[in-house]
């Protein structure tokens, strides 16, 4: 983890000297998630993730990319950064 770490500011620098930086974070552990489902008409609060899995959300970065040719580069290799799967989608 202390490799991927030091690996990662680099790729954010860069992000940033390519243009392509919007904004980028870690998460905290997944266990200190807590689920909100407000669907009821009492909202309900629940400690832990959603779901249960091998993988879990660790960071993110928002990025700008010309088309999901260059996002799926960038993408590529933020993974080898950061030693973890990247997931690539695009804003609504």
């Amino acid at each position: 983890m202390t490799k991927a770490m030091a690996d990662t500011g680099p790729f954010n620098d860069r992000l940033q000297a390519g243009g392509h930086f919007v904004y980028a974070n870690g998460l905290a552990s997944a266990t200190t998630a807590t689920v909100v489902d407000g669907l009821g008409e009492t909202p309900v609060f629940t400690d832990g993730p959603y779901l249960e899995a091998k993988e879990y959300l660790g960071g993110f970065w928002v990025i700008e990319a010309a088309d999901l040719d260059q996002a799926l580069a960038l993408a590529a290799e933020g993974s080898k950064a950061c030693r973890g799967k990247v997931e690539v989608r695009p804003f609504q």
